[in-house]
């Protein structure tokens, strides 16, 4: 099966849906990388390149939204959550603009750029904006569609995309829709939440359990915000026990919502999944072995979430 990118889906979606007359799109100087340059190919009067000035961007974004435009500020994940989170908050979240965010190289997955462009606390970050919606895929298929529905949706839109590679876990015809999680495999005895990249790890992680008599439900969580509070109660209720994993910090990410989500309404443990420390410069293969965002520890972790079990 082939491998493809979600920051390259992003692009590719972007030309695909982009005779819609309303929408604009910014690059800050990283359009070779956040593969808006296919939208500049393709309509050159409606692609701005802001610099290397994501705050300037953010800006410009939110005044085009007031025009009427669908705007997509493209960045490096760390540079538009991170250096631009100021503008992000008061110029496109605080008036609840349509100003849609894509943010590439999302991750520890970015690899040898290392812990200065490893973003690890950008869920975290726009999980505080209120309005704001958080959208992670997991694959090709589901960073297109995802595009589509940032379109669709009226407000601010965050969109996260990898630089690495990765096969399908969906189909053709699959139906996103927003705000809604995906029971990707059903399981009686535990629960493994993931989200963008460790979608994959996760149905790896459900068959090593398999092989030792473990029944594990998989669901793939697109939206973080707003989250999709029934198919967590459904499965914490059903399984008595959950896993989380997310290329992210355990803090303010993932495992924290649907925390939030088991703790007020049906308790049961959770084990997360994530990192708190920097990333460093590595292979992303060799990096999610020392970061534990494997199949392998998920399965460990399972057990251990089973084990505590009332």
């Amino acid at each position: 099966m082939a491998k493809v990118a979600t920051r390259v889906s992003y692009g590719n979606a972007l030309v695909k849906y982009g005779n819609d007359e309303r929408i604009v799109v910014l690059d800050a100087d990283l359009s070779k990388s956040t593969k808006t340059d296919s939208f500049k190919k393709e309509y050159p009067d409606r692609f701005i390149n802001c610099g290397i000035a994501e705050a300037d961007m953010m800006c410009v974004a939110a005044g085009l939204a007031t025009c009427g435009k669908i705007a997509f500020a493209s960045s490096f994940a760390m540079f538009a959550a991170g250096r631009a989170f100021e503008q992000v908050r008061n110029s496109i979240g605080y008036p609840a603009l349509n100003v849609k965010i894509g943010a590439t190289h999302a991750g520890i997955s970015v690899g040898e750029d290392g812990a200065s462009h490893q973003c690890l606390e950008d869920i975290g970050l726009m999980r505080t904006i209120p309005g704001m919606v958080i959208i992670n895929p997991a694959d090709d298929i589901e960073a297109q569609l995802a595009v589509k529905a940032a379109i669709d949706h009226e407000g601010p839109v965050y969109m996260r995309f990898g630089r690495l590679a990765v096969e399908d876990v969906n189909p053709a015809d699959y139906k996103f829709e927003l705000g809604k999680g995906v029971q990707l495999r059903d399981g009686k005895d535990v629960t493994i939440i993931a989200t963008g990249l460790m979608v994959q790890e996760a149905l790896k992680a459900a068959e090593m359990l398999a092989e030792e008599g473990i029944d594990a439900r998989v669901i793939n969580i697109h939206t973080i915000k707003p989250i999709d509070e029934e198919i967590i109660i459904k499965a914490a209720k059903e399984t008595g026990a959950i896993v989380t994993a997310e290329e992210h910090y355990i803090m303010g990410g993932l495992g924290s919502a649907v925390s939030e989500v088991v703790c007020a309404y049906a308790p049961c443990p959770v084990k997360i999944i994530g990192t708190d420390r920097f990333g460093k410069s590595g292979k992303p293969a060799e990096l999610f072995v020392e970061y534990g965002l494997t199949a392998e520890n998920m399965a460990v972790k399972a057990k251990e979430s089973i084990a505590l079990k009332k």
